[in-house]
């Protein structure tokens, strides 16, 4: 098949051309909305993510919810991607914990985005997480609600992340994967580690690439906080990773290209995305082409 009609083919499916998605983090908190919103653009981004706190950012500036519409209708932009709730299997959670819940519910009816994301760095029972798990399943209501596994986390690799999702019983509980959390949780890019997960349990996607030597495991999260690689620019995990969830049959609503990186940061938002994105690319070109290949 030629490139024309693999491109033609995938306009006709639609559901299996999740948008590229710049996340949050990889454009950083320091930047104007409009400016995050003209550098996803520009560089050939389908959409943007926004965390709470950077949608309470743009708040901030003195954009008001309306305003933020017409910036992203300027730029013919999305948002595809909202997080992060943290703290939600705590008895008693703060009053900000809960403001921040309700927000993201808030941020996903106005952008029209149906998942969020969500992480847990508390180290639970299985029992106990998936119970917390469902009850903010139950406060989303219509939302879908994705755990990521992180490795210096509560929820550490896929396997306890899938049997949390599973015991929550929850029909709008799924599960996130991140190429960055999945090779430093020292899981090998092999689809039998997926097996007896639902692909339609795995609501999204996030990539990036890694160091070959990782940070210390009582600082990991300082290198995934701060010096992630772009897509294929590390040990190029990103292909395989990419290649497994193909051939697994999963449809993310979306691929996050989250790239965590003070270095890449450092020469500024526009070239921040256009690296990213041109890396991401590359890798979509090899590994999943009929996303690579959908008309910007």
């Amino acid at each position: 098949m030629n490139k024309e009609a693999m491109k033609n083919t995938c306009e006709e499916k639609k559901n299996q051309c999740p948008p590229i998605t710049v996340s949050s983090w990889t454009l950083g908190d320091q930047c104007k909305f409009e400016d995050r919103v003209k550098a996803a653009k520009e560089a050939g981004y389908d959409g943007i993510g926004l965390r709470a706190e950077t949608y309470v950012d743009a708040l901030n500036e003195g954009l008001f919810d309306a305003d933020i519409l017409d910036i992203l209708k300027r730029y013919d932009m999305k948002v595809t991607e909202v997080e992060y709730i943290t703290l939600w299997a705590e008895d008693n959670r703060s009053y900000e914990q809960k403001y921040k819940e309700q927000l993201c519910f808030h941020m996903c009816e106005l952008f029209g985005v149906n998942h969020i994301n969500i992480g847990l760095m508390e180290n639970y029972s299985v029992e106990h997480t998936a119970q917390k798990l469902k009850e903010l399943c139950q406060r989303a209501g219509k939302y879908v609600i994705g755990v990521e596994p992180m490795p210096y986390s509560g929820i550490p690799d896929v396997k306890k992340g899938w049997a949390v999702v599973k015991e929550s019983g929850c029909d709008n509980a799924k599960l996130i994967l991140d190429s960055w959390h999945w090779v430093r949780a020292d899981q090998e890019t092999d689809i039998k580690l997926l097996e007896g997960i639902p692909a339609d349990r795995i609501v999204s996607i996030q990539i990036n690439d890694v160091y070959e030597r990782p940070y210390a495991k009582s600082i990991l999260r300082d290198e995934s906080m701060h010096d992630r690689l772009a897509p294929g620019t590390g040990i190029n995990a990103t292909e395989g990773f990419v290649k497994m969830i193909k051939e697994k049959g999963i449809e993310p609503a979306c691929i996050g290209v989250e790239v965590i990186s003070d270095a890449i940061l450092a020469k500024g938002v526009a070239e921040a995305a256009k690296f990213t994105y041109e890396n991401t690319e590359k890798v979509l070109r090899k590994a999943w082409p009929e996303v690579s290949l959908v008309e910007k």
